[in-house]
């Protein structure tokens, strides 16, 4: 019986009624160790009876480095029900835990995270698989031991939990005093310690009515509600024993539980630190590890009828509470602990398990278990997940030549890296970076200070590194072409610096420099175009397009480069097969102005993403299309795009993105008119800097322009023109972003009578459509130069203009542009003329839903002396929500909702849920209605 636990019970009643109604949700209780967390997870399996499914797991001390660990566990039971999930993900699940005979993938580059995302996809549709029949309780305990890989992928999919009819409940420990805990993103309930007439009740039950009365004050005064001392304190001290009081609760509670297990036969004890230090529980692991010490399973028995532990259904070892695991552990001697791994090891077959507990049994260097972790780390590293920093630093502790263990720091600090520990990663850099004299080797690690100081936000620090990296590789590059023109013998391949590693380090630097200004892009560029690369080398396309396609946006004249569809195929030729190594060319055709290369690359490579479950680089795919639906005036499009993508960044903890595609989302709201939206999305944006950094947030160039957009839409050309002018002008002026906001502050300034204020951004803005080439950049140069006159060159600046919108298909800007021609005919008293100007694009900005176009065009128009027709009425029934649009929109193509599901990384039952949202809202009642009404 649970006392004092009213509330956390309705809480967690709330969350099975949920489930029990085909809805999913989570719940993570946090509390000190032992206030009654575990109890109440025993408590909620009990409430759930036998209409429930119930799968648990548990985190672990000793394999909390080991990836997948808890993972494995919680989703052994639907193992035999892989085949429902897509390929990408079967596979990625089968790679993370070993299964079947899939070949590992390459290492994915920093930053994409494909396979912890596919995997944390694939624990989301084998528990929706799980929950078909029946609702599905999913129960973790001791979060802050499980593991990284296996956390990262139950939040994920507990991020996507819509309508599965799964509860997952967790539990993780909090220390008193201990730093703030890691928030997980889900909705926490804080277990706190009983009140005194409850502890009292408890207390009683466990001691007795006899106890003394000073006993039992001390006791409960000691307690002070921690519902496992209450239990565990009297067994253990007996009614007149010291109770130890000066010692921290939590070392109380171990010495409590010590005290119990030192009352069992030597034997036994033996066999219990076996099971505390094997993660599974497995009796076929435990016994015969024991068997080798010496110990038979008829040991067991003392534990058993003492209640420290029971063996569970699939034979394995649960034990009473996870501090009586730590308290074996912790007061083991040190050698006992040795022999215990060592034995453990014995009888695990050849793998990352076996390897691990050799680590863990190991007291001197030794090669052969040395390469064996290196194996492990790289294994990891091929399926996502967290942990091989630690087996690469493990195996260089365990390396007997000293360059061998540095090769193996080096390799640590990358790992770590790409791990975000960044604190560790420039521990163990620094570490290596003492050991070697090795070119190659500082520029490796300089390479991991330059990700730290680039994710704390010190851009320019960030940038030096990389490029004196660079430097430093090419000029060793030509010194060992230089060796090797007068020697008869090679080089030696260890020394050896490949022209690729000075190129890659470059287009690193290339991404420091576009947040820290003009001059150190024009830099990086200078140097990646003075590189002789070889025409194998797949990034030299992508080294040759940067500098032709992005230094005209600086102000450098240079010739223009070739379709990007060129560098692709060039790039595809020469080994390229991953949307990452292309995703760059994305963003210069943007730069260039070349949108509907932006729109065809992106949208391609987004499907072969999708395909090939290189997820990771979705966001930044997603949000250069976006940026090319939302210039051509495909603005619900882009919505759709960017919000799908806004959810991969949450997802893979991708802030950069979240940043960049919130603040993007801000502006599509501010097309519109939904100032709320806009201002939350803005804010959103520039809030967003992830952990560790001090940084400027990424979207901050769109959210400025976002939120200066959504001024100008209501009239407040002064809060425009102040926010553009900065941004026109600042150290993010050669930004996409900045470059096509010049336009807005031209209209604002001339707005305010103050047109030299956008003066200079017009000149810059000129130099560049003059090298983009392009009939759209053109027309908002002539609208531009319409407005700033003199009048007598307005008119054919707006003529003009108005023709060559015509010839393309960005009708948002095409009826600005009538807009203006519009107001500045009737400001000079030829209404006549004005009305069609005006009455055009009133249509198209209803057309688009720019509401705030939409009033400012009726209003010129009304001045006219046209009464404009009436804005309609919103609909009766209530728009689609993105997700709605976009699974619908699917549908209608005769997709099954298990494509669906495959396609947009939600379950089937979920895409079901959204369907039968969107057929009332559509006006319909089933998917056959959908391509007559789409």
């Amino acid at each position: 019986m649970l006392y004092g636990r009213e509330h956390e019970q309705v809480a967690v009643d709330a969350l099975l009624a949920r489930a029990r109604d085909g809805h999913s949700g989570a719940l993570l209780l946090r509390g000190e160790a032992g206030i009654g967390k575990t109890a109440l997870l025993d408590d909620a399996v009990t409430r759930a009876g036998e209409a429930f499914r119930v799968v648990r797991a548990a985190g672990v001390e000793y394999e909390a480095e080991l990836p997948f660990a808890g993972l494995s566990l919680l989703l052994a039971p639907a193992l035999d029900r892989l085949d429902v999930l897509p390929g990408p993900q079967r596979r990625a699940l089968e790679q993370a835990f070993g299964l079947g005979d899939a070949p590992p993938r390459a290492p994915q580059p920093s930053g994409t995270p494909t396979d912890r995302l596919l995997v944390g996809l694939a624990t989301l549709g084998l528990l929706a698989e799980l929950a078909t029949d029946r609702p599905l309780l999913c129960v973790l305990d001791d979060v802050q031991w499980l593991d990284r890989a296996s956390l990262d992928a139950v939040l994920l999919a507990a991020r996507r939990l819509q309508a599965e009819g799964v509860a997952l409940l967790l539990a993780a420990r909090t220390e008193p005093g201990a730093p703030a805990e890691r928030r997980l993103g889900l909705p926490e309930l804080r277990v706190t310690g009983l009140a005194e007439a409850d502890a009292t009740l408890l207390l009683t039950e466990r001691a007795g009515p006899d106890l003394p009365a000073a006993v039992r004050d001390r006791l409960l005064a000691e307690a002070a509600g921690n519902p496992l001392a209450l239990t565990e304190l009297p067994v253990a001290t007996g009614p007149q024993a010291n109770t130890a009081g000066g010692l921290p609760l939590t070392s109380r509670l171990l010495i409590a539980f010590h005290g119990q297990v030192t009352g069992l036969p030597p034997a036994t004890q033996t066999l219990l630190l076996v099971a505390a230090a094997e993660e599974s529980g497995d009796l076929d692991v435990l016994l015969p590890a024991a068997a080798a010490l010496g110990v038979g399973a008829e040991q067991l028995t003392p534990a058993e009828e003492s209640g420290l532990v029971t063996v569970t259904a699939d034979r394995r070892i649960a034990f009473r509470h996870p501090l009586l695991r730590s308290a074996l552990l912790q007061r083991a001697p040190h050698h006992q602990r040795l022999t215990v791994h060592r034995a453990i090891a014995a009888v695990l077959p050849e793998g990352d398990r076996r390897t691990w507990h050799l680590a863990l049994a190991a007291t001197a260097p030794d090669a052969e278990l040395a390469d064996a972790l290196e194996r492990t780390a790289v294994r990891t590293g091929h399926r996502g997940g967290h942990g091989g920093a630690a087996a690469y630093e493990r195996a260089a502790r365990l390396t007997p030549d000293r360059d061998g263990a540095t090769r193996r720091l080096v390799l640590a600090a990358e790992a770590a890296t790409e791990e975000g520990e960044l604190a560790r990663a420039e521990a163990l850099a620094d570490e290596a970076g003492a050991r070697t004299d090795s070119v190659l080797a500082h520029a490796l690690l300089d390479h991991v200070r330059a990700v730290a100081h680039f994710w704390r936000g010190s851009y320019p620090t960030a940038y030096r590194l990389l490029l004196d990296a660079a430097l430093a590789l090419a000029a060793e590059q030509t010194t060992i072409e230089q060796a090797a023109a007068v020697q008869t013998a090679a080089p030696d391949p260890a020394e050896a610096v490949e022209p690729a590693h000075a190129t890659r380090m470059l287009l690193q630097a290339f991404h420091a420099a576009w947040y820290v200004g003009e001059q150190p892009v024009a830099d990086v560029l200078d140097r990646l175009a003075a590189l002789r690369l070889p025409a194998d080398d797949p990034v030299a396309p992508l080294a040759r397009y940067l500098p032709a396609a992005v230094l005209p946006a600086l102000g450098r004249p240079v010739a223009a480069p070739p379709p990007a569809r060129e560098a692709v195929e060039a790039a595809r030729r020469a080994g390229a097969e991953s949307p990452a190594d292309l995703v760059q060319l994305c963003g210069a055709t943007l730069v260039l102005g070349r949108d509907e290369e932006t729109l065809d690359l992106s949208g391609e490579l987004v499907a072969e993403a999708r395909a090939k479950g290189t997820l990771g680089v979705m966001p930044t795919l997603q949000f250069f299309l976006a940026e090319a639906e939302l210039f051509h005036g495909r603005h619900a499009d882009a919505e759709l795009t960017a919000t799908e993508a806004l959810v991969l960044a949450q997802d893979t903890g991708q802030h950069q993105w979240v940043s960049q595609l919130s603040a993007l989302l801000a502006y599509l709201a501010a097309l519109d008119g939904r100032t709320e939206r806009c201002t939350e999305l803005a804010t959103t944006a520039l809030a967003t800097t992830g952990p560790q950094t001090a940084a400027p947030a990424a979207g901050r160039p769109w959210a400025h322009w976002a939120l200066a957009l959504l001024d100008l839409g209501q009239g407040r050309a002064a809060g425009t023109a102040d926010r553009l002018l900065t941004l026109t002008t600042g150290p993010h002026r050669h930004h996409v972003s900045a470059t096509r906001a010049v336009p807005d502050l031209v209209e604002a300034a001339v707005r305010l009578g103050a047109p030299d204020r956008a003066a200079e951004p017009y000149e810059r803005f000129a130099r560049w459509t003059a090298a983009a080439d392009r009939p759209w950049a053109e027309a908002l140069r002539l609208r531009c130069q319409a407005l700033l006159g003199p009048d007598e060159l307005a008119e054919p600046a707006y003529l003009a203009a108005l023709d060559l919108h015509a010839t393309t298909d960005r009708p948002f800007e095409h009826a600005r542009t009538a807009l203006l021609y519009g107001e500045w005919l009737r400001r000079t008293r030829r209404r006549t003329d004005a009305r069609p100007h005006l009455t055009a694009a009133l249509e198209t900005f209803d057309r688009l839903a720019a509401h705030p176009w939409s009033t400012r065009a009726r209003t010129e128009l009304s001045a006219t002396g046209t009464p404009a027709t009436p804005l309609s009425p919103p609909s009766a029934t209530s728009p689609l929500t993105p997700q709605e649009l976009q699974i619908t929109r699917l549908a209608a193509q005769g997709l099954t909702n298990r494509d669906i599901a495959a396609q947009l990384f939600l379950s089937p039952r979920t895409v079901a849920h959204h369907l039968y949202k969107a057929y009332p809202k559509l006006g319909i009642t089933s998917r056959t209605a959908l391509p007559t009404t789409l």
